[in-house]
């Protein structure tokens, strides 16, 4: 059995209180972590505040973090593989997958390198004479990171690299389920040669752990991704500390599918927006609406296409698709289809447990057609490979229906019509659009959504200024000495 530290002041700790982590692929224990008392959230903070203020990191410039921020990230590079499987081990999700995606993740490290030193201010044209008026762009203080288990590497970086990049310094909560490569992380933050206090990663359940941590006096900001009802907690804890809150939650994105689209891209994207990372993706695309014209040609073609899908072991290369995090997500997913099925939906492929695995949390590839939206796999989002599929007729329908849903975050069209692609993008409440492809990302490009889905953005240029403050500096130019404030001129 492996057991993982806390990462905090630049020191590498036990903790005094543990928990175990199950491989969801055998379900068998592997790891232990320490699980953070509130005596260790507050050293965590307590540390990131003296970097803030009292040590070498203020003194650094922008142009030496965004050389450090590159160090890292060629750190990253290096250690992808021992990265990714440590992921996999912990999650599930494929080998193949978490590899290139802790390969890519470097990709933000680098870009927010390059913009370490563009942050700048402005001179204003002000209204009054013999003023000189500048602004300047300062951190914003302690950051509270706080991840889920689907994506850390990646999640985590879209908030410590425009946070590191800006000159703030962090506490990062990585998510009590799957945290283990949050802890290698660690050692490369150690490694590229932080000062101590500058990152500090730990972990712990929301009592007290999340608490304490969202409600420190010290912290400025909270980063935040993960569920609506968590969600909740962290915005009344912060109202202890009036701490800038940004969210990043759930979705139950739509993929809209036209009658003249490419059957196979749509086909392709419907897959990658569902079947990828078993579905627990906050960007899956699990409400797909097919035009009537086409409707159960797509779905013929998504049933053989699920029919093909390799599921087992997520370390096997020929593996395309691993077991879900946990037993409750098993479980629930299991109770939603059910009550789906009584409901009306129609189950087309899957719904089950395959008959070749007996052990782990793995599921099939689901497709569920729909009659209407009010079918509880349609509502709820399920974080497993389940696509719930509808039909509609005209274009206006079906952004009606697209639009009716509590969350916001992303959406898909496919179709040939580029005026139609134009104009439906333009009346979906989502934060991303994806025409003719799904489910890619960028450091360059703004992540975020609508509605229950929350409304920050990460990564792109608006990231950085999430971590900082205008200061709005006075200069007086005159000769004169101040005007008496008493005598009106």
């Amino acid at each position: 059995m492996q057991l993982f530290k806390h990462y905090i002041n630049g020191r590498f700790e036990t903790g005094s209180k543990f928990f175990e982590s199950l491989n969801p692929a055998n379900g068998e224990v592997w790891a232990r972590f320490p699980a953070a008392t509130e005596a260790d959230v507050n050293r965590a903070v307590d540390a990131a505040d003296h970097a803030l203020f009292n040590r070498e990191w203020p003194r650094y410039s922008a142009t030496q973090r965004g050389k450090l921020l590159r160090k890292l990230g060629d750190l990253i590079v290096q250690h992808a593989a021992e990265l990714g499987e440590l992921e996999t081990i912990d999650s599930g999700k494929l080998a193949t997958e978490t590899r290139a995606q802790s390969a890519y993740v470097a990709d933000y490290y680098y870009y927010y390198a390059g913009l370490a030193d563009k942050i700048q201010g402005e001179v204003l044209p002000i209204d009054k004479p013999d003023l000189h008026v500048y602004t300047t762009r300062e951190p914003i203080g302690v950051v509270a990171a706080i991840v889920p288990w689907n994506a850390q590497m990646f999640l985590s970086a879209t908030k410590i690299a425009p946070a590191l990049a800006a000159g703030n310094t962090l506490v990062v909560k990585a998510s009590e389920q799957a945290p283990a490569a949050m802890f290698k992380f660690a050692e490369l933050i150690h490694e590229a040669g932080f000062p101590p206090g500058v990152v500090n990663i730990i972990t712990g359940f929301g009592e007290p752990c999340g608490r304490v941590l969202t409600s420190h006096p010290k912290v400025a900001r909270i980063a935040f991704t993960g569920g609506p009802e968590t969600a909740k907690h962290i915005v009344r804890n912060s109202s202890e500390n009036f701490a800038h809150v940004s969210l990043e939650l759930g979705g139950k994105s739509p993929i809209i599918v036209f009658a003249d689209a490419d059957a196979e891209s749509a086909v392709n994207g419907i897959i990658a927006g569902n079947y990828g990372a078993s579905g627990q993706s906050c960007v899956a695309g699990s409400r797909v609406f097919i035009q009537s014209d086409i409707y159960d040609r797509v779905l013929q073609q998504i049933k053989a296409r699920a029919e093909e899908i390799i599921v087992g072991d997520p370390l096997d290369k020929q593996t395309q698709m691993g077991p879900l995090a946990t037993t409750a997500q098993l479980e629930r997913c299991e109770r939603v289809i059910a009550a789906s099925i009584e409901q009306g939906a129609e189950l087309i492929v899957g719904g089950r447990r395959p008959a070749h695995v007996t052990y782990g949390n793995y599921f099939e590839p689901t497709l569920l057609a729909c009659p209407n939206q009010s079918i509880d796999c349609v509502q709820t989002e399920l974080f497993a490979p389940v696509i719930s599929a509808l039909k509609f007729d005209t274009e206006e329908q079906a952004v009606e229906m697209a639009n009716n849903s509590a969350f916001g975050l992303g959406a898909g069209i496919f179709t040939e019509n580029l005026a139609r692609a134009h104009r439906v993008s333009q009346r979906i409440r989502s934060g991303i659009i994806w025409i003719n492809t799904y489910r890619a990302i960028s450091p360059i490009a703004p992540f975020g959504g609508f509605k229950q889905s929350g409304g920050s953005r990460e990564a792109g240029m608006d990231a950085i200024y999430e971590y900082t403050r205008t200061k709005t500096i006075w200069i007086s130019t005159s000769k004169e000495p101040m005007a008496n404030p008493f005598v009106m001129r």
